[in-house]
């Protein structure tokens, strides 16, 4: 296996806002279940409850004796040390997680208030701090004095960190929660709380929803909702409204594999919380936007007016999640916010699809059409050129598989919503495919550890997942319920699974991304030779029926019908990238293969995802809706000796291809064999006949 060399992306600053947002969240996330049970304790046993029990809910006394209940002594100490111990553990393990909710402890008597904030602070703090004090005398202990040297130095430690929360942090929370109220109920009082939603939408869907709703709204509004028995800010962000309304926009107006999805995808989102559902049709016609947030708007406004909220997080985010949290004098309101969020977000989509013109949409169409007919294709090259490529170019990664594939993980933002019903699908794929033993678990981004064979992000988020993941194959999608890549990953778990599997580079090698890693050498060459393969199972229907490498080689019989003689060209005239298109295109339309609304479905794939492959080489092709303008296979080769700008690279090569069946897999084989390697690009470079074009391209096979 040739050696990688892999350039360093460079971090942006959306990145890292989502990676502290992430580790705000995951010290909320894991316990949600704990904010729930007091939400539920709450709602139904505090006096005001639908089921008053002096001793649960708190009030009152028992003879004689005020009682404590169950309410306050959750949400005053269970809760803030659960966030705290989390955030330390995940800075320093199990013993970041003790000192720093020994910390917190300090910040929580101190106080006197509910310390959500102060936990998140001192339970990182509490872990990072251990864990340098450690790192003082590693290695330097005696053997028989580890557990003492250890067990003392977290006590002492964890001890001054108390007495540091007591002091210090306490009265600065407190005052800090107290301003933030106080912000809170100005906007409330004033009328402006709905314009929060300019800001919650748009960061929803660059994936901080979970570093907004559980790593600032849900520690706010647990204090409101102590003071008040109930609180809006738990609904700013969690309304199912906005995302339910776009989606039915879909249903009405959209086109193609968008409006066919946008159903079951309306029942994920509203029915099972899952929100990250509905992210890609927004992102497919960005505009939308301005109709999430004047769902957002609509609904936190209703919520204002009626004084509705709930009393504790609603997670997931869906409407049974909402109903069971309601403040029981909020029934009317909260619903009413819901209904009122998804019909003003319905009816902005609506107008903005019905007098707009955007093709986007025909991209998940396209993908998912493509994929679909994809069976028994090699799953290394599957996505180069569908509409799954546009993950690639958002960052897909550039792992490479050294053996079967055993471990798969889904990672999201927060480890749960997205991929978890990414990873419930795909595990019952491998195992429909024979495959029971092949583990498919979901997981949060700061969570991952670099032992995975495959790793699935959406194509926002693949960035944030390499640097931790670097040796596994990365796989980026946008549609988390039916990604046509999860039938690549299924294929290759077959072929990396069968006996003499040989090793496979991953999908996105070399892929080219914008501002994203890019391999060099014989890796990028191999990815070129994988965007041909992929190329020639793109361009006709069922075009994957056969495996690419089990196409008969390029000198056989037939194959000057696919690549001719006068279909081949030394010297390009073509400056730029689109008139290298029209050349390729040309140079089909006179063999015959296609007509001219081909050449314009060349274009506009090329407009969607980008077509080149790496070793100087571009393979453009029509998009799935194109087929009805292809005539027969048929393939062009043009060589630019000087090289010609495409979107920022460099090529020297281009390959136009339209094809029907697999008549044309033979050629695309070779075409990919070559560019595998560097002695014959370089050879290709060299020729100075048309007749040494095809002869290399005839013996690779041979």
């Amino acid at each position: 296996m040739a050696t990688e060399t892999v350039a360093k992306p460079r971090t942006s600053a959306r990145v890292h806002v989502q990676k502290f947002g992430t580790f705000l969240s995951g010290m909320i996330m894991p316990n949600i279940g704990a904010f729930i049970a007091w939400g539920l304790i709450t709602a139904l046993f505090i006096e005001k409850g639908w089921f008053p029990v002096p001793q649960l809910g708190g009030f009152g006394e028992t003879d004689g004796v005020a009682n404590t209940g169950l309410v306050g002594p959750m949400i005053t100490y269970l809760l803030p040390l659960l966030i705290a111990y989390t955030g330390g553990r995940m800075v320093y393990d199990v013993r970041g997680g003790v000192v720093g909710a020994i910390g917190t402890m300090g910040v929580i008597v101190g106080a006197g208030i509910p310390m959500f904030i102060g936990a998140m602070i001192m339970g990182p703090l509490g872990g990072w701090t251990m864990k340098k004090i450690d790192s003082i005398w590693d290695g330097k202990i005696r053997p028989g004095f580890e557990m003492l040297v250890n067990n003392f130095s977290a006590g002492i430690w964890g001890a001054l960190l108390a007495m540091l929360g007591f002091f210090g942090i306490a009265p600065v929370v407190t005052a800090f929660s107290e301003g933030a109220g106080r912000v809170v109920q100005f906007l409330v009082d004033n009328g402006l709380l709905p314009l929060t939603s300019i800001f919650i939408e748009p960061a929803k869907v660059l994936f901080l929803n979970n570093a907004i709703n559980h790593g600032v709204l849900t520690p706010l509004g647990v204090q409101q909702s102590l003071e008040q028995g109930k609180s809006i800010l738990f609904l700013l962000e969690a309304n199912p409204g906005p995302g339910l309304g776009i989606l039915l926009a879909y249903m009405f107006f959209g086109r193609g594999a968008a409006k066919a999805s946008a159903p079951g995808a309306a029942i994920i989102h509203f029915l099972g919380g899952i929100h990250e559902i509905y992210f890609p049709y927004v992102l497919m016609r960005p505009l939308l936007i301005l109709a999430a947030i004047a769902g957002g708007m609509t609904g936190i406004a209703t919520l204002a007016i009626t004084g509705s909220g709930l009393v504790a997080p609603a997670a997931p985010g869906s409407i049974f999640a909402v109903l069971a949290q309601t403040s029981r004098d909020s029934y009317i309101g909260v619903i009413l916010a819901v209904l009122l969020a998804t019909a003003a977000s319905f009816l902005v989509a609506s107008v903005i699809m019905k007098t707009t013109k955007h093709s986007d949409e025909v991209d998940l169409n396209d993908a998912t059409s493509r994929m679909e007919q994809m069976k028994g294709k090699k799953s290394s090259v599957a996505s180069t050129l569908t509409g799954a490529g546009a993950g690639a170019a958002a960052g897909g990664g550039v792992g490479v598989l050294a053996g079967p594939v055993r471990n798969i993980v889904f990672a999201c933002d927060a480890g749960m919503g997205s991929s978890a019903m990414g990873a419930s699908v795909l595990r019952n794929k491998i195992k429909a495919a024979g495959f029971p033993d092949v583990k498919v678990t979901n997981a949060a981004i700061a969570n991952l550890r670099d032992d995975y064979d495959v790793v699935i992000t959406h194509q926002d988020l693949t960035e944030r997942a390499k640097p931790a993941t670097s040796s596994a194959v990365h796989y980026s999608v946008d549609n988390f319920m039916s990604s046509p890549r999860y039938d690549e990953i299924v294929e290759l778990v077959k072929e990396s699974n069968s006996e003499g599997a040989v090793t496979a580079e991953g999908p996105d090698a070399g892929a080219g991304s914008p501002g994203g890693a890019s391999a060099s050498g014989p890796a990028t060459a191999a990815a070129a030779g994988a965007g041909a393969g992929a190329a020639a199972a793109s361009h006709g229907a069922h075009a994957a029926d056969a495996p690419v490498d089990a196409a008969p080689a390029a000198g056989t019989a037939g194959a000057p019908e696919i690549l001719a003689r006068e279909s081949v060209v030394l010297d390009g005239s073509a400056t730029t990238r689109d008139a290298a298109i029209d050349e390729a295109g040309r140079l089909l339309l006179a063999r015959g293969a296609v007509d001219e609304g081909y050449i314009a479905a060349m274009h506009e794939r090329e407009e969607s995802v980008s077509t080149y492959m790496g070793s100087f080489l571009a393979i453009p092709h029509g998009t799935n809706a194109a087929k009805d303008h292809i005539r027969k296979s048929a393939v062009s080769v043009i060589r630019y000796p000087q090289g010609i700008d495409w979107n920022g690279k460099q090529v020297k090569f281009v390959v136009g291809v339209a094809g029907v069946n697999n008549e044309h897999l033979h050629i695309l084989s070779s075409i990919a064999k070559v560019f595998t390697s560097k002695e014959q690009v370089a050879r290709l470079e060299a020729a100075t006949s048309v007749d040494e074009v095809l002869e290399l391209f005839g013996k690779v096979n041979a």
